[in-house]
């Protein structure tokens, strides 16, 4: 990666400006930047403008986008709420160093297929506001091509009653091989598969089945496989995609167990 020019803006609205420039590019963290061979003509760091929080008030969590990965992994607000998942997501991404550096808006901007954590965000259908586009759902967020905004904050909802994350790693500092969350967000489940190695996707098949039938063992062996069999998986040198399709049927059995238990 090179950098040829280093910005940090003291606004909001003079990093937006310095953003609609050719080459300007907004770093977070820049923790993962280094995975690709980039030439960055204005690298823009939003370490200045205050986006580095976690507030909570009795509808939502909200949590600035500089915030670090060791912050949700750390702090007391997020290790209390949403059965721990986000702070067990992050807690899973490599070593502290890294977590010391990521961000959570730098995770969600890049939309990277290994990440932790945007699966736990996925499964609590967290929201993502920008500084242009302004509030949106996390999931709509991922399928857009948007590349010129700001992300401010992620907000979640307090009506989360459970929630669960599981990750399966070769070895601890590396990327999952898979990851999956559950949560129940207003009485209703989702499941995320994560890690394929592409984006995280929501098994919505899995999801419609368990939410029309009663709680049993068979049902989450059931859901499963249903979420297995909707969403495709690759190859890659971790794991290929068969072996993938297999771990899918035993991770989110795991997690349809404990947020329904």
């Amino acid at each position: 990666m090179n950098i040829k020019e280093y910005l940090r803006p003291d606004s909001l609205q003079q990093a937006n400006e310095l953003l609609s420039e050719n080459g300007a590019v907004i770093i977070g963290g820049g923790a993962f930047m280094h995975l690709g061979d980039l030439e960055i003509e204005k690298a823009i760091d939003l370490q200045n403008l205050g986006l580095h929080y976690v507030e909570e008030n009795n509808e939502f969590i909200e949590i600035g986008a500089m915030t670090t990965l060791r912050e949700l992994e750390m702090n007391s607000i997020i290790n209390k709420s949403f059965s721990g998942i986000l702070s067990k997501a992050a807690a899973s991404i490599m070593g502290v160093q890294v977590r010391n550096i990521a961000t959570i808006g730098g995770s969600i901007y890049g939309k990277y297929g290994f990440s932790d954590l945007l699966t736990a965000l996925l499964a609590l259908n967290a929201q993502v506001e920008l500084y242009n586009a302004g509030l949106m759902s996390l999931e709509s967020y991922l399928e857009s091509s948007m590349d010129k905004d700001i992300i401010l904050k992620v907000r979640i909802s307090k009506g989360v009653s459970k929630a669960y994350f599981e990750c399966f790693k070769k070895v601890s500092a590396d990327f999952s091989v898979l990851n999956t969350a559950a949560a129940i967000v207003k009485g209703k489940l989702r499941i995320c598969v994560g890690a394929r190695p592409a984006r995280v996707r929501l098994a919505k098949g899995a999801m419609s089945f368990l939410n029309i039938i009663d709680s049993t063992n068979t049902a989450a062996e059931m859901a499963g496989i249903l979420a297995s069999e909707e969403i495709q998986f690759g190859s890659d040198i971790r794991a290929s995609a068969e072996y993938r399709k297999e771990l899918c049927r035993t991770l989110v059995k795991r997690c349809v167990l404990e947020v329904l238990q």
